[in-house]
């Protein structure tokens, strides 16, 4: 790591996996960091999940930063480096780029290691990639992006230990082993952060192959009002029910008739998490923001979600965003 070059840890990992959770720990540390998030849906959600608002914030949404923005990465960095060359201070002295969850990190990398000028100017530290240990192997047995995110990886980062199993513990050990067996890997959040870790002495170049052909879509949505906690899971848990292999994942930040803050909503697979408070923020919008992934045509999910909350929803500002790269 130069110390004439602006540090880059890219982190990625498939939804759910508990990249935000990892971005908040790494932002802990008293360390001027300026961060890139992307966001596949049209609404972004994760920005207010963040402890520190106060940072350098450039928030991609509306697709993958692998694919249909990936042209955006570039001009970001270079603006967000001009801005550091003409600061008094420098405003940072690392950089983060969170990855959606439906990304190959391999056009990322290409971004940041062939460009030249961002090359002589930005280090490409770290690649963390997060494995929710419980979803993991279904993932990495379902979607190429899983593997791809793997195989890229300096640093494999297993998440929700304490919703797994032994067997899935153990299958999911012996397909990193396949898989990425040098690659170090960590259960636990605070072992990886106080391992010693050195930059890779030699990193691959991503191949001259086009950009990927996933058949992701997302739906984003605001509430027109807020709606009861029970409601509003009711409701969820009948989409995840209805939708158990295509609805990957859920998450927003909403207001609830029987909460005094604004709640963050998360569900990954079938799985939903309960709503937690985000205490100190106010919900910049009346009823607040849900984004839905899924692998298949968004269509009839709209259906079924315009359905289910009726004018709960705000009819202008339901959008879908389906991948422009599926086959």
């Amino acid at each position: 790591m130069t110390s004439d070059k602006i540090p880059v840890i890219v982190i990625t990992g498939f939804l759910g996996s508990g990249k935000t959770t990892l971005l908040n720990r790494l932002l802990a540390d008293p360390i001027e960091t300026a961060v890139i998030i992307n966001e596949f849906g049209d609404i972004p959600v994760d920005p207010a999940l963040l402890g520190r608002q106060e940072l350098p914030l450039t928030t991609l949404a509306g697709g993958c930063l692998c694919c249909q923005i990936k042209g955006a990465l570039a001009p970001t960095l270079r603006n967000l480096w001009m801005a550091w060359r003409q600061a008094p201070k420098p405003p940072f002295r690392r950089m983060l780029i969170e990855t959606s969850g439906v990304a190959s990190p391999e056009p990322i990398l290409d971004t940041l290691l062939r460009d030249k000028w961002l090359s002589s100017r930005y280090n490409l530290a770290e690649i963390v990639t997060t494995l929710a240990i419980p979803s993991a192997l279904a993932q990495l047995d379902r979607f190429a992006e899983a593997k791809a995110q793997v195989a890229w990886a300096d640093t494999l980062l297993l998440t929700h230990a304490d919703l797994a199993d032994t067997a899935q513990r153990t299958a999911l050990t012996a397909r990193l082993d396949a898989l990425a067996p040098a690659t170090p890997r960590f259960e636990n959040l605070a072992a990886y952060l106080n391992a010693s870790k050195n930059p890779p002495a030699l990193r691959r170049l991503p191949g001259p192959a086009g950009p990927p052909r996933h058949g992701f879509s997302s739906l984003s949505l605001q509430l027109s009002k807020p709606m009861s906690q029970p409601q509003l899971l009711s409701l969820l848990r009948e989409l995840l029910t209805g939708w158990p292999s295509d609805l990957l994942r859920i998450k927003g930040v909403v207001r609830l008739t029987d909460e005094a803050c604004p709640m963050v909503i998360q569900a990954a697979g079938r799985h939903l998490y309960p709503p937690t408070a985000l205490a100190g923020k106010v919900a910049d919008d009346v009823g607040g923001r849900l984004v839905f992934i899924a692998s298949a045509d968004p269509a009839p999910l709209a259906e079924h979600i315009q359905r289910l909350f009726g004018d709960s929803i705000d009819k202008n500002a339901l959008r879908v965003h389906i991948d422009s790269q599926a086959p």
